[in-house]
């Protein structure tokens, strides 16, 4: 029960790794409040309710500030306290620069970007009425390296990590931690389109020992238990880092 007596937000938690950490925190005593814009995040309260997780759903779309603003008070009205923010909503539209509509690259830089400024914005006052907290920002191997024909989602990617680097600079000294996971190659569903670029599924996984030492897919479940604890006071010492689960990925 790492999390007891905490409260977590995780967005972009209505399937694949969000999900999974939304999960994870109930599962170690977190009360959790999952958002997303797609409905299927109330089937995942429902899947965490039937284990006995204190959980809500609340429809949000992270790129829109008063929907954020929405978010944060309902968490703190709901259950009284604001401790963990796990920005893990993200979209991925694959192309080159030239090929990348404005709208394209303007909604990837919302959704992957805005929403973390904007969850951040609102959320610090809460983290800091409640003595401290932790933010955990979904970045991507991309954090680190680039990706032909990924240039928005690298883009993103990388400015994830160096928000989140300033988060812990600017709030060291209030106890407010802000931690970057940079996941290899995990298969969910944001990779759809990128898979279907590297000849299908099928042979993304069959060539993965080319490009992920480790042989395999990454599990939802590698990347929550990360996840957990960057959110307890496990790892208190731990602001501004990239912490990179990927296989050994970028060690090549």
């Amino acid at each position: 029960m790492r999390l007891l007596g905490k409260v977590a937000i995780v967005t972009g938690a209505g399937r694949g790794i969000g999900a999974a950490i939304a999960k994870r925190f109930a599962e170690e005593g977190a009360k959790v409040v999952v958002s997303d814009i797609i409905e299927q995040g109330a089937e995942v309260v429902e899947e965490i309710r039937k284990v006995g997780g204190d959980v809500e759903f609340f429809r949000t779309d992270v790129s829109e500030s008063n929907q954020v603003q929405n978010l944060i008070n309902y968490t703190v009205e709901r259950f009284g306290a604001l401790h963990v923010i796990c920005n893990n909503a993200g979209i991925n539209v694959p192309g080159k620069i030239e090929n990348i509509t404005e709208e394209v690259w303007d909604r990837t830089m919302d959704v992957n970007v805005k929403s973390m400024y904007l969850t951040t914005k609102f959320g610090i006052p809460e983290l800091r009425i409640s003595g401290g907290g932790s933010i955990i920002n979904l970045g991507s191997v991309n954090s680190l390296v680039a990706e032909p024909m990924l240039s928005a989602y690298v883009a993103s990617k990388g400015a994830i990590l160096m928000l989140t680097k300033a988060i812990a600079l600017d709030y060291a000294k209030e106890n407010i931690r802000a931690n970057c996971i940079c996941p290899g190659w995990v298969n969910t569903t944001i990779n759809d389109s990128h898979a279907n670029l590297m000849g299908g599924i099928e042979n993304v996984l069959n060539s993965i020992d080319d490009f992920q030492p480790i042989g395999r897919v990454i599990r939802t479940e590698e990347i929550a238990n990360v996840a957990l604890f960057l959110a307890s006071d496990e790892s208190s010492a731990m602001t501004g880092s990239a912490v990179v689960v990927d296989g050994a990925m970028t060690a090549k």
